[in-house]
């Protein structure tokens, strides 16, 4: 859960810290990313993990129609980079209300499940489920490969100067909103990646998202916005906490999460991580 929850908040410090868009509608592109792995398995046969090459594209061109849109006009049209938060913070709350009607009109409120590799595996006495061990490999995997990606390629690199001083990259002949469109679609791919991973071993709903949205929201305070490491390491803190409270009473983990979310808020509202 752990590798889970900080594919989900890279993305969303993706957004955010390229973007400055903090977008609380992340939690719907999980739950199309479920959905897409859901129909595919039932409906074709297609592995889950297949499955994400599948739906990264639907879902990468969704994100940059709804970034063009909706955010770039707000940006354009707002006087100041603090007025603009402001104003796609609200827009981002409801858009994600639009995206949880439109998948229950799509494909119902009731909730629904399937398995695939649900098989147990053991590790030096340990019992995993062979999905779990497979959705963590997965999601580390993709971490790895964006963080390369943000590293050494030229789009990274000038996804990294937007994100430093964005009239300065476009000084120096980047197209800003072409790079904080990629940016806010990639954020949305990955959000898209969990969803498809956890999809095995977790109930599907068309309202499921607002809770992994709240997690990868801690996830990202934890580690720090706008540091990918933090988020990262922040995951796996997280998954941890969750574990050992699951362990104690299960009907106590996002409590747990939430006193977290409030100590690292009143302590280093920097995060572990932040600058």
């Amino acid at each position: 859960m752990g590798g889970i929850y900080a594919l989900a908040a890279v993305g969303l410090n993706l957004q955010y810290g390229v973007s400055r868009v903090l977008n609380l509608a992340h939690g719907e592109f999980i739950m199309f990313g479920a959905f897409g792995a859901y129909f595919l398995y039932t409906l074709f046969g297609i592995s889950p993990l297949i499955s994400l090459i599948v739906c990264a594209p639907v879902i990468f061109l969704i994100a940059i129609g709804i970034h063009k849109i909706l955010f770039e006009r707000l940006r354009i049209s707002s006087e100041s980079i603090v007025a603009f938060e402001g104003s796609s913070l609200l827009a981002a709350f409801g858009l994600s209300f639009v995206l949880q009607n439109a998948g229950a009109l799509a494909w119902g409120s009731t909730t629904k499940a399937y398995t695939y590799l649900a098989e147990t595996v053991d590790l030096a006495g340990a019992l995993f489920a062979a999905n779990r061990l497979v959705a963590l490999l997965f999601a580390v995997v993709c971490c790895v490969v964006v963080y390369l990606f943000l590293a050494h390629s030229r789009m990274g690199k000038a996804i990294r100067a937007t994100a430093q001083d964005l009239n300065t990259a476009q000084l120096m002949g980047v197209n800003v909103y072409r790079v904080l469109g990629i940016s806010f679609g990639l954020g949305a791919v990955l959000a898209g990646f969990a969803g498809a991973l956890i999809s095995p071993f977790s109930p599907l709903s068309p309202f499921m998202g607002l809770q992994y949205m709240v997690i990868a929201l801690i996830v990202v305070v934890l580690g720090g916005l706008g540091n990918l490491l933090g988020s990262l390491i922040g995951g796996f803190i997280l998954g941890i906490v969750g574990s050992v409270v699951m362990y104690i009473d299960p009907g106590l983990s996002m409590a747990a999460y939430y006193l977290l979310f409030l100590l690292i808020i009143l302590a280093k509202p920097t995060g572990i991580f932040g600058r």
